[in-house]
């Protein structure tokens, strides 16, 4: 029986079978063409505290690459030069912003992505970088500090303002204006007594009898304004038919005086003309008159007729 072994044989099958052991780990750690990555560079003008290699890069909740690189940037040392592998099916576009995110309450941090709109081109390289440069917009820390500086400052700035506003002299009149209003009150109250209320009260109710008066007698004196307006329309009708008859007896008279001077003065043809006239006219004025001399004694008898469309009938002695 043969005990030799060949260690030549063994020693080939074995680095034969780690070959193939690391060809397949290769071949399953592979991407495939669908899982192919591209690299970004992201500048973060704040700290990065919590953001480690390997963090993942998220957008809307899922994970679409990783940090690979933090460091600090070799162009302005204020900021902060992180590189990140994302998937090639991530749709990065020009308008894409980066965020610095708490992830939890662990301290650690992620990047998340905003896509913006579906319809911007893709994003590009630049000259003068290695990668396309995703921009980076503040985070929710940031600035939450920032309006804490800002709100810290305005604190500060109203405390000044009111510690100068409070100084002793302005507490000396503060003090002195209340207690002046104190005895103002003071004085208000006692002089709005039950009683002084009782007739304030009572002198409203009889603003609103009067109101309520005023408002009964407007109609009347709406309707004197216009019987006054009708009266003063009939005297105006009466004299200008005076007027007329005076004009028409004006001239008459200067017909006769024509006649008269001339030689041709004949009575009897002119008063056949101008004596029925004459007489009408006269009849007129007497009329006129008569009607005048009747509109002002009913009114100088009752105005109230006028007023209240009615007229008082004065009683005789003895009658009730």
């Amino acid at each position: 029986m043969n005990n030799k072994v060949n260690y030549t044989a063994v020693g080939f099958l074995v680095l034969f079978g780690a070959a193939l052991m690391i060809a397949f780990s290769y071949w399953l750690m592979k991407p495939s063409d669908e899982e192919a990555i591209s690299k970004y560079l992201v500048y973060f003008d704040e700290s990065v505290l919590g953001l480690n290699i390997d963090a993942p890069v998220k957008y809307r909740g899922i994970s679409v690459g990783k940090v690979v690189q933090v460091r600090v940037n070799p162009k302005n040392s204020e900021q902060v030069e992180v590189l990140v592998s994302i998937l090639s099916t991530t749709p990065v576009k020009s308008n894409t912003v980066a965020q610095l995110t708490a992830q939890g309450i662990t301290g650690l941090s992620y990047i998340n992505l905003s896509l913006g709109d579906n319809n911007a081109p893709a994003l590009l390289k630049e000259e003068g970088y290695n990668y396309p440069v995703i921009k980076s917009i503040p985070s929710f820390f940031e600035n939450f500090e920032k309006s804490l500086g800002s709100i810290s400052s305005q604190l500060s700035t109203t405390l000044s303002g009111t510690e100068k506003l409070l100084n002793d002299k302005n507490q000396e009149q503060i003090s002195l204006l209340l207690q002046r209003t104190a005895g103002f009150m003071d004085k208000m109250e006692k002089l709005l007594d039950a009683k002084t209320i009782q007739n304030l009260q009572t002198s409203v109710e009889n603003l609103a009898l009067i109101t309520e008066k005023v408002d009964t007698v407007l109609p009347n004196f709406n309707t004197l304004v216009t019987k006054s307006i009708s009266w003063e329309e009939s005297v105006s009708a009466s004299l200008g038919s005076i007027m007329k008859s005076y004009l028409s007896v004006q001239a008459a008279m200067d017909e006769i005086k024509i006649a008269a001077s001339s030689g041709q003065f004949n009575l009897k043809d002119i008063s056949s003309d101008i004596l029925p006239t004459l007489n009408d006219t006269l009849m007129q004025m007497q009329d006129t008159m008569i009607k005048i001399e009747d509109s002002l004694y009913k009114y100088e008898r009752s105005p109230g007729d006028i007023l209240f469309k009615y007229e008082e009938i004065k009683k005789g002695p003895g009658e009730r």
